[in-house]
């Protein structure tokens, strides 16, 4: 029987997420044995502080892209969100399954975001949803939250935290959907580009795997989640930037919002296209972004952290 190997974080939703990854490979093709190998990555590593610039960059696939490419796995199983706009070299997508919803949301003793008190304390690890947060409601404190889902959820339920912002795919993945006490619609909180979205990176060399996975590919997930990626790629856009990106398909066209919250205000906007040239409507997207934020790249400004590196190289 021939086998293939998954490799993924070893945390609860990562692992849930492979086994659903795993569950839809056996279906499609019961004559092969499903591995799952769980890989330790930077980012599971470094728990006591934020992650900033000076700790590189892809913190929770690298170590995965590394064993891909070395052969001791055969299908990386990424949260889309946390992948590089640029691939390492001799790997490729070879499928996006079916997106979660991929709208932020606030789990919270005070139920809405307009309900939180003056100065209430709410956590997150992540540069976008603070700065969202700062525009919607300035009086609030943004405190860093490093942990996965279910220590997050315990840190609030703690008192630690007013409230905290999470992905809703997570909690929905996890079984933990209840806890949402409010979805952060897009005129409030635009989502990471590829969240909600698996990712499955295969070797571009392996054309059995690469053909099996592909098999799980949802094109209009695909056309969305490769606008949201164009976007990010023309805007020179690092793992940390600001950047909010969200698209969906309607109809023939593919429907993109994007929105960066800079210093100087929310820069917005909304493109759309032909569904067979996503790249074009996320790359249209950026340039208009640019255009309002008096910027070549995303590069030039300091507050938008670190650029993304150059493929197969982790700083």
């Amino acid at each position: 029987m021939a086998t293939i190997r998954l490799g993924t974080r070893g945390s609860r939703l990562a692992l849930a997420q492979a086994g659903w990854v795993a569950d839809r490979l056996r279906e499609v093709s019961p004559s092969t044995d499903i591995e799952v190998v769980v890989i330790r990555t930077s980012g599971d590593v470094i728990q006591d502080v934020a992650l900033g610039p000076e700790h590189g960059q892809s913190f929770f696939t690298k170590e995965i892209e590394d064993a891909l490419g070395e052969g001791r796995v055969d299908v990386a199983v990424h949260s889309c969100k946390d992948l590089s706009t640029l691939l390492p070299p001799g790997l490729t997508l070879a499928a996006l399954p079916a997106r979660e919803d991929a709208r932020d949301v606030l789990v919270s003793r005070a139920h809405r975001l307009t309900d939180l008190p003056p100065g209430a304390t709410i956590g997150t690890s992540s540069v976008r949803r603070e700065r969202f947060l700062n525009r919607a409601r300035p009086d609030l404190v943004v405190r860093d939250q490093r942990g996965n889902v279910p220590t997050r959820i315990q840190a609030l339920d703690d008192g630690q935290f007013d409230a905290v912002v999470l992905a809703a795919a997570g909690l929905h993945r996890l079984g933990m959907g209840s806890r949402v006490t409010e979805y952060l619609e897009v005129d409030v909180m635009v989502p990471a580009a590829g969240q909600g979205a698996l990712a499955l990176e295969v070797r571009v060399d392996d054309a059995r795997t690469c053909g099996l996975v592909a098999r799980l590919d949802h094109a209009p997930t695909r056309a969305a989640v490769e606008a949201e990626r164009s976007c990010l790629r023309r805007l020179g856009a690092g793992c940390q930037a600001p950047v909010g990106a969200l698209g969906r398909v309607d109809g023939g066209d593919v429907v993109l919002e994007a929105a960066i919250p800079s210093p100087g205000g929310v820069a917005r906007t909304r493109i759309s296209g032909g569904v067979g040239a996503p790249d074009v409507v996320g790359t249209l997207a950026a340039e208009d972004l640019l255009c309002q934020l008096g910027l070549g790249s995303l590069r030039e400004a300091d507050w938008a952290g670190l650029p993304p590196g150059r493929p197969g190289a982790y700083p």
